[in-house]
C-alpha cells in the first residue's frame, strides 16, 4: 500500500495503489492526514465512523468527506486509518456496481489527534474533480483531489 501526494493548481492531489479495497481507501485517507500536516505525533484515541454509499467511487468521496466532517466536529486530524469495506448482497469489492437499491459500507477508525498538537494545514472539502478508482494490473488506484 502507498500513496502519493500531487501538485494540483492550487489544490493538492492524493494518488494511491494497494493490493486490496480496504487498503487502498487507508492509503487516500492517509494521503489526506499527510497533505494535512507534515509530522503526525503519536498522540490521541481511536474513533470509529460508517459510512454507506451507491458505488465505491461515492463511498470513497463520503469516506474521506466524513474525516474532514470529524476533523472539524471532534477538533482532530484523523490518522492511522484502518478500513473493512463490504458490498451490496455480500458481494465482493471487485464487483462492477451494485444492484439497484443497494450499498456499499465501509467501517473504519482513526486515531484522532488533537488539532492543537499538530501545525495542520486546511483542507477544505475532497472533490469529484478527476477522481478516479478503479483496478489496474491487479492492484486498487485511486487518484482523489482535495480543495485546499
Amino acid at each position: 500500500m502507498s500513496f502519493a501526494l500531487r501538485d494540483h493548481t492550487a489544490d493538492v492531489a492524493v494518488e494511491a495503489t494497494a493490493p486490496t479495497l480496504d487498503a487502498l481507501f487507508e492509503a487516500v485517507a492517509d494521503g489526506l492526514t499527510a497533505a494535512s500536516c507534515d509530522v503526525v505525533p503519536e498522540t490521541g484515541e481511536r474513533f470509529e465512523t460508517t459510512v454507506s454509499a451507491e458505488s465505491r467511487e461515492a463511498l470513497l468521496f463520503d469516506y474521506l468527506d466524513q474525516l474532514i466532517y470529524e476533523r472539524d466536529v471532534r477538533l482532530v486530524l484523523p490518522a492511522d486509518h484502518r478500513c473493512a469495506i463490504s458490498g451490496p448482497d455480500d458481494s465482493t469489492p471487485t464487483d462492477p456496481a451494485p444492484a439497484d437499491g443497494a450499498t456499499w459500507t465501509v467501517d473504519a477508525t482513526a486515531r484522532g489527534v488533537p488539532l492543537g498538537d499538530v501545525a495542520a494545514r486546511e483542507i477544505k472539502a475532497v472533490t469529484y474533480s478527476e477522481m478516479t478508482l478503479e483496478r489496474r494490473d491487479g492492484d486498487w488506484y485511486a487518484y482523489v483531489v482535495f480543495d485546499v
